[in-house]
């Protein structure tokens, strides 16, 4: 859940980046600070597991990187998606090549994981506002209901379980995959 921290009044959100980072995370919204919750197992497991699925699919290639708790500062917010994945053409990198530690632009896909605490709305609020900033996906993660929730631009929203193939970015359509397959990356079968 994210939780606002009380301030006596809106700050900008150039005051809001010259703030200390915060663990868990916070996130500027509307003049409002939200502090994250911290991550469950279920949360934790997906988040990690499922950036190494689009990572080894998109790295090699150089189509795509998934990032975990990546802030990204537009549009007058500054967000941190449990996953933002950006298509590699689109990543900043320095003159020698490097990875920049600013991100000022939406990510391509937004992937929100749900935790039993976090409140859906504010979720679904915040890939909105993604998807109107030029994001081209969205995904709502309910590890509970072994549900995705698909956003794209100038679409409604489509809900997708069991064997429903997601949809992912075009850079990454090799990357096939079900709710199921997508769920079962939170089994930990032991002997």
């Amino acid at each position: 859940m994210l939780k606002s921290i009380q301030s006596p009044s809106k700050i900008s959100l150039e005051e809001f980046l010259l703030l200390p980072e915060t663990k868990p995370a916070s996130e500027y919204v509307d003049g409002q600070i939200y502090q994250k919750a911290m991550p469950p197992g279920k949360h934790s497991t997906l988040q990690i597991k499922f950036s190494s699925t689009i990572n080894q699919a998109g790295k090699p290639q150089k189509l795509a990187f998934a990032f975990p708790e990546l802030r990204c500062t537009f549009g007058g917010y500054a967000v941190v998606p449990d996953l933002a994945v950006f298509e590699w053409s689109r990543i900043p990198v320095g003159a020698n090549g490097e990875i920049q530690d600013i991100f000022n632009i939406a990510p391509d896909w937004i992937i929100e994981i749900l935790s039993p605490t976090e409140s859906c709305t504010r979720a679904i609020s915040k890939i909105l506002f993604c998807i109107e900033n030029k994001t081209k996906l969205g995904w709502l993660l309910d590890p509970e209901e072994k549900l995705v929730l698909v956003f794209k631009p100038q679409q409604q929203p489509e809900a997708k379980e069991g064997e429903d193939i997601l949809t992912v970015l075009d850079v990454l359509s090799g990357l096939q995959m079900s709710a199921n397959d997508l769920f079962g990356l939170l089994n930990f079968d032991r002997p």
